[in-house]
């Protein structure tokens, strides 16, 4: 390993030389208090800036044993870590000159949710944190002595200020750790008290704004129903309380603008823990829980939606039933047999977003189209099925069909942001408003066997536009482009997210990116099943981490890990043949 010595006298032989000389930087080079490692170097300065990592060793970190004694304190403490070293950095970046990204210093800015990011790991040899910078240039010609202010002057403040123990708030970030312990604590309750979700009391669920998730100020604190409410006795905090919501189904109803779609938004969300200070940091849902809607326009492959819609005029076969271009019925329909095969113990829809003839038939159409002219089994009449012979519960808002109420065990009512229990009150008046419940079809788990498909030999097809012939080349290494947190660009391909609405961070995309790519180049054989694919991205992740993906076994900052949910999402929407 080479000094800190060697790097600035290389700095100072290429300064003034063409760009491309800065690619001798690359390496490893020892500081006073931790390891640099450059570990790409960008093509010119207009480019994505260069990836850099620091490595702090155990020993100089000195951060005590509690903070690192697991994998949940080990990512708690990498959270804090990243959120520290952010606040540094941006103290200097752009303050070094040149054109271009010169002088940039990118480190990832995390939101509300608490993820496990590649920008900060921790493990029993120390912390490494990753981070790109702008080297850089006048024109495109090297300005080596603002990159020597960069990593002598403002990286070692940083990297101290952020990383070692002595300089950091030891109370807050002891708080983190506890805080991260106390939620894990709330979910392991959840199974043993037969619970879907916790919302405590003083919980602040409203939001900024439609762009901002900080808590809205001055918003009504959340005040469980004396009949839902639960306490527990968290390892730090203490004595706790607030509304468990059981398992089965839910029903959470309530005039415009009182609530009903900002609980469910906070309880999607809170498959995630937050940090101090969001509001929702002891909202607590089941780890596995999706969010349904409609994709009107998704690609489908293979999915047996047969519980929901079958016996198609067009003699169509719903036990493997593909569309490029799905309805709002056929999509959620899919969704739900997709998110059966993921694991999915908590199902949550909000009507508004719902495909209206997917979730219910009122008496009245029953009359205008018989049911066996109907080849749809509505959600009102599998919900019941869904919890007691497949063990998921429903949580579902609904502002406009009183049928939801004949099938709820519990119903919300949502007042001015307040819950108020209404389930005894609405089981009454189910009896003054009957509905009639259309018979479904015996209810059986969706069998497919869904295969991802590629060209046989994974080859190319390019067609020679002299001759016209097809000819096959070597498998094309695909290249990833992530737009946000709505999806990504692999090879020609577009991967839409948009209504996976438990994505939170562009960085979880990136990773699907990644996962995505490695799947369709090392793993669609045309004999691996889906699952088998998603559950083996699962298992590496978990093991090696997203390195593992990576080519050449190296990975900058910039990724997220999703949970294996969105991992059968992103797989599902992905149109292959």
């Amino acid at each position: 390993m080479q000094t800190a010595k060697d790097l600035q006298n290389q700095l100072r032989s290429i300064d003034h030389k063409s760009y491309p000389a800065y690619k001798g930087l690359k390496g490893s080079y020892r500081f006073d208090g931790f390891v640099l490692n450059i570990d790409h170097v960008q093509g010119d300065p207009f480019a994505a800036p260069s990836h850099l990592s620091v490595f702090v060793s155990d020993e100089q970190a000195g951060f005590p044993e509690f903070c690192k004694k697991d994998a949940l304190t080990r990512n708690a403490l990498a959270d804090f870590l990243t959120r520290q070293f952010a606040q540094q950095v941006n103290h200097f970046t752009f303050k070094a000159k040149g054109s271009g990204k010169s002088g940039l210093i990118s480190v990832t800015h995390c939101g509300q949710e608490v993820l496990r990011r590649t920008a900060c790991e921790v493990s029993d040899k120390g912390i490494t944190a990753r981070f790109a910078v702008g080297f850089p240039a006048n024109g495109r010609t090297i300005n080596a002595r603002e990159l020597e202010k960069i990593l002598f002057e403002y990286l070692p403040e940083c990297v101290k200020q952020a990383f070692y123990y002595q300089n950091i708030n030891g109370k807050t970030m002891k708080a983190a750790i506890e805080l991260a312990e106390d939620q894990a604590y709330i979910r392991t309750q959840l199974a043993e008290r037969k619970l879907v979700a916790f919302v405590a009391d003083g919980a602040v669920l409203p939001r900024e704004s439609g762009v901002s998730s900080r808590p809205m100020k001055d918003s009504t604190a959340f005040q469980s129903p004396d009949s839902l409410r639960v306490t527990m006795e968290l390892p730090h905090r203490g004595t706790i309380t607030g509304m468990g919501i059981p398992a089965g189904i839910t029903l959470i109803v309530g005039g415009g603008y009182h609530g009903k779609s900002t609980l469910l938004n906070a309880l999607e969300l809170g498959v995630y823990d937050h940090i101090a200070g969001d509001g929702r940091e002891y909202v607590i849902t089941d780890d596995t829980a999706i969010k349904m809607r409609s994709e009107d326009g998704r690609f489908i492959k293979d999915v047996d939606i047969s519980l929901f819609i079958r016996d198609l005029p067009n003699k169509k076969d719903t036990r493997c039933f593909s569309t490029a271009d799905a309805s709002g019925s056929t999509s959620q329909a899919a969704g739900i047999v997709e998110g059966m095969e993921a694991g999915g113990r908590v199902f949550l829809l909000d009507e508004d977003t719902s495909a209206t003839n997917f979730m219910v038939r009122d008496a009245f159409m029953q009359q205008v189209v018989s049911p066996d002219k109907e080849p749809i089994t509505p959600f009102l009449s599998r919900a019941r099925d869904l919890y007691e012979k497949a063990g998921i519960s429903t949580i579902l808002v609904a502002g406009s069909s009183g049928a939801f109420f004949h099938i709820a065990d519990t119903v919300i009512q949502m007042d001015s942001y307040r819950p108020v229990d209404i389930t005894a009150k609405a089981k009454e008046l189910c009896g003054q408003f009957p509905v009639a419940f259309e018979e479904p079809a015996p209810f059986e788990k969706a069998v497919s066997r869904r295969v991802m498909t590629k060209d046989a030999d994974g080859a190319v097809k390019r067609r020679d536009y002299r001759t016209g012939a097809v000819r096959r080349d070597e498998p094309e290494r695909l290249k990833v482009k992530v737009m946000g947190k709505d999806g990504f660009s692999l090879g020609k391909q577009n991967v839409d997210l948009r209504y996976i609405e438990q994505l939170v961070d562009s960085e979880q995309t990136a990773a699907l990116g990644l996962l995505l790519k490695y799947a369709v180049e090392n793993l669609v054989d045309g004999r691996r099943t889906l699952p088998e694919i998603a559950k083996y991205l699962e298992q590496q992740v978990e093991k090696k981490g997203l390195a593992f993906f990576a080519e050449g076994g190296y990975i900058p900052g910039g990724y997220a890990i999703p949970r294996v949910q969105e991992i059968y999402a992103c797989l599902n929407r992905y149109r292959r043949s």
